[in-house]
């Protein structure tokens, strides 16, 4: 019998099915916590069987709300043919029996529909725009602006060694959804701990942390532009190297071949071991890594290196008063350098929580705040859970959460809908309310 702390909900598993003997979830302050464990198709059918539910709500979050295109047959082929047969067997195999798993429970999904779900951020936000392109002969995009991160060492910290922290900014229809957190144990590579939206075998919010003490998150490259075809998906990419990746030239190795240009993201890394941290800013025709012992490095979806600006971006201004990213960055630095040499996990918890605009210096959760949230100019964007790891944590594999907006503010679903009614044929049936929840700590067992 598993022991667990609090009022854990745990889920009655079939005894006569090998494949869930080594599996288990839990739910807690919001989160659901799943252990999965041994062959790649075995993994993939736990999760599939364990988290079919919240699996086959979020397919139909999706498909109601944030698709550019409502043919899902359309995503089904083009992930197919784009991707399928550049992923490694074990991908393929934990996809399939991701289905098998959604099968046994009796949801109606094949291969097809889990491959295309892992898939439709690079599809929605760079393949489409990139097929625009050809035809427009203009740079089109469909980048998000999501999340805020850092990650702190040296000098910075109170104890010399990592601090890494980060929320995520998405639609809050869809990033409700980005609450599982998964303890994958698989048969080859280190273990990893990640958070994801539930049905996706990378992370997509991309916080994550492995049993050889690395530590991975990101921010967007706003405003990315460009795609190439023959490339392997981001998201086998996102997953490989925190699997098999024991160091920073690691995991930049892995993201850097086969780089379509898919879900462009500038990655903050670190390395337990050694306290070296990392930023890949990683493009597609630009690819930029700095490395320190010293240091910090800051993301909120700005892009930095001038030719992949000029190269790769559709649109940039560097002005901080057009600019809300670009103010984001400005509170960074401006936190982190105010607190050299106290820096740790509570300070890291507030830091994410921050909601002051020190350009237009006022106070309150806006697109320029490193918490963010747009729902009072009536979009629904903003950050919807945050995570933070340091070198000590992840010694044993544990790591701090937080479902909800990073400052611990709520939203009420109806009272949105009174102020912007529009919006509720759309989003009325999947808006859920976002109520505080507490920081929680995950450790693996």
């Amino acid at each position: 019998m598993l022991s667990v702390l609090g009022a854990l909900v745990l889920l009655q598993l079939q005894p006569q099915d090998v494949r869930l003997s080594k599996a288990y979830r839990y739910e807690k302050s919001g989160w659901i916590y799943a252990h999965l464990e041994g062959k790649p198709r075995s993994i993939g059918y736990q999760y599939g069987y364990l988290l079919a539910p919240e699996i086959d709500d979020a397919h139909k979050a999706l498909k109601a709300t944030e698709l550019s295109s409502s043919d899902w047959n359309w995503y089904r082929t083009e992930t197919k043919r784009l991707f399928w047969e550049k992923l490694d067997a074990e991908y393929q195999q934990e996809l399939e029996g991701m289905a098998e798993g959604l099968q046994a429970k009796g949801y109606k999904y094949d291969v097809w529909d889990v491959l295309a779900f892992n898939a439709h951020i690079e599809i929605d936000g760079y393949y489409m725009p990139w097929l625009k392109s050809k035809s427009t002969g203009r740079r089109e995009t469909g980048a998000k602006d999501s999340c805020s991160a850092f990650v702190a060492t040296g000098r910075f910290t109170s104890d010399g060694k990592i601090v890494m922290g980060h929320n995520l900014w998405w639609s809050y229809v869809m990033g409700q959804r980005f609450n599982a957190m998964l303890d994958i144990k698989p048969e080859k590579g280190n273990r990893i701990m990640m958070d994801a939206l539930t049905g996706l075998i990378h992370s997509g919010s991309d916080f994550a942390i492995n049993s050889a003490g690395m530590m991975l998150c990101e921010t967007t490259i706003s405003d990315f532009s460009g795609f190439d075809p023959n490339g392997i998906p981001e998201f086998q990419r996102m997953r490989k190297a925190i699997q098999y990746g024991n160091n920073l030239d690691d995991m930049v190795r892995i993201f850097k071949e086969g780089n379509n240009g898919g879900y462009a993201n500038t990655w903050l890394m670190a390395d337990g071991k050694s306290n070296e941290i990392g930023k890949l800013e990683l493009g597609l025709k630009n690819v930029n890594f700095t490395r320190s012992k010293d240091g910090f490095f800051v993301g909120a979806n700005f892009p930095e290196d001038p030719k992949l600006i000029k190269e790769e971006v559709a649109y940039f201004s560097p002005d901080p008063l057009r600019n809300g990213c670009m103010r984001r960055r400005q509170r960074w630095i401006s936190l982190i350098e105010s607190n050299q040499g106290t820096i740790d996990a509570a300070k890291a918890q507030t830091f994410l929580a921050d909601t002051y605009d020190e350009v237009l210096k006022r106070k309150g959760a806006s697109d320029s705040t490193l918490c963010g949230r747009s729902d009072r100019m009536g979009m629904l964007h903003g950050a919807t859970s945050t995570r933070v790891a340091t070198t000590e944590s992840v010694k044993t594999m544990s790591l701090w959460a937080k479902m909800g907006f990073s400052d611990g503010s709520q939203l009420i679903a109806a009272d949105y809908f009174k102020q912007f009614p529009d919006q509720r044929a759309t989003y009325g049936p999947f808006l859920k309310d976002i109520k505080p929840q507490p920081w929680v700590t995950f450790t693996a067992k």
